[in-house]
């Protein structure tokens, strides 16, 4: 008989926003989904931009979601190019990136996140996502650092 909860956790969760740092952490995220012979889930998240009392100006034809689904197909496009033999799934998600990380980091193996450092000492800290993931993820989280 199964019990709830008892189910494996499945694959990891990379969370991607086309910064330079979250794409090396897809690409530790690919590496390691090879050597264990996992699944791979990117997720990208957007939202419309916030304002405090002024309008922001958007021009004719902003699309964040179309933006962010570009970005998620070339990121997916590079990194099958380097390892054509994993499996990937991709989600795109309306929202702030931390809660819907933590979300989808449920039944998981694995949460990836990228950490952005600026500069020598508050570079040594993480960043508020990669915190609150850490900090609250279903599972097991990595923040990756880029070694530049």
């Amino acid at each position: 008989m199964a019990t709830e909860g008892a189910a494996k956790a499945t694959g990891i969760v990379v969370g991607i926003d086309g910064s330079a740092a979250s794409l090396e952490a897809l690409e530790w995220a690919a590496r390691q989904v090879e050597l264990t012979n996992s699944t791979l889930q990117i997720v990208a998240t957007w939202d419309w931009p916030m304002t405090f009392g002024w309008a922001v100006p958007i021009p004719t034809g902003f699309d964040p979601q179309q933006n962010v689904q570009k970005a998620l197909a070339e990121a997916e496009a590079d990194v099958l190019a380097r390892h054509p033999t994993i499996q990937i799934t991709t989600r795109v998600l309306q929202g702030h990136p931390a809660p819907l990380l933590v979300e989808a980091s449920k039944g998981a193996e694995l949460l990836v996140v990228g950490s952005r450092g600026h500069g020598e000492f508050v570079g040594m800290l993480i960043g508020s996502v990669s915190e609150f993931c850490a900090t609250n993820a279903h599972c097991p989280v990595l923040v990756h650092r880029s070694a530049a």
